[in-house]
């Protein structure tokens, strides 16, 4: 089983998590941002991972540390589970439309991070989250990963559709990207014969 287990605590968060990518979409995660909780949930059941994750942080400043720094965590929770990468398909896209929204992830495990964040929304907090916080938390991902990540909300009304619509074709590009190809299953995924 491709498992992970971090914690991390710094000054400003404390955050504990339990990744299982060969899950079966089963969440139990606690954050002080009811929406973020929200859509975390969506992103583990729509990857179909197993998240055990718990977010504490200081929301006497705002939500920036415990946004961001999740995004950090849950990626570096990814890298510990995939361990070598061998026989992965490193890549994965998925485009998800969430009633009148339209959304687009592609990510490659490639070990360079990157992160094309390509996404507006009409207010500032969608329920209590701080919707400027989004492209922190993909970003804080990406590295925590090394992968690059490209994000788009092509159109929408909603800003809930549209995040939610970005989640879960974040989920689903990482869930392609994870998966093992049996022809490949010793090989690592790379012309260079490494990824960092």
């Amino acid at each position: 089983m491709r498992t992970a287990k971090i914690s991390r605590k710094t000054k400003e968060t404390e955050i504990k998590i339990k990744l299982n990518i060969d899950g079966k979409g089963k969440s139990d995660v606690k954050t002080p941002i009811g929406f973020f909780t929200h859509m975390l949930e969506a992103f583990t059941k729509h990857g179909l991972f197993d998240i055990k994750l718990d977010v504490k942080g200081d929301l006497q400043v705002d939500q920036h540390h415990c946004v961001e720094d999740a995004g950090i965590v849950l990626g570096q929770a990814f890298k510990g589970a995939l361990g070598d990468k061998k026989g992965i398909n490193r890549s994965g896209y998925f485009i998800f439309p969430m009633d009148e929204s339209l959304a687009i992830a592609a990510i490659d495990i490639s070990g360079r991070p990157y992160l094309k964040f390509d996404a507006k929304f009409k207010r500032r907090f969608c329920g209590e989250l701080d919707t400027d916080l989004l492209e922190d938390f993909f970003y804080g991902f990406s590295v925590g990963l090394g992968a690059n990540l490209a994000l788009q909300v092509k159109y929408g009304r909603s800003d809930h559709h549209k995040i939610e619509a970005l989640f879960k074709a974040f989920a689903k590009s990482i869930k392609t990207a994870c998966s093992k190809d049996k022809r490949v299953i010793n090989e690592l995924p790379s012309t260079k014969g490494l990824i960092e």
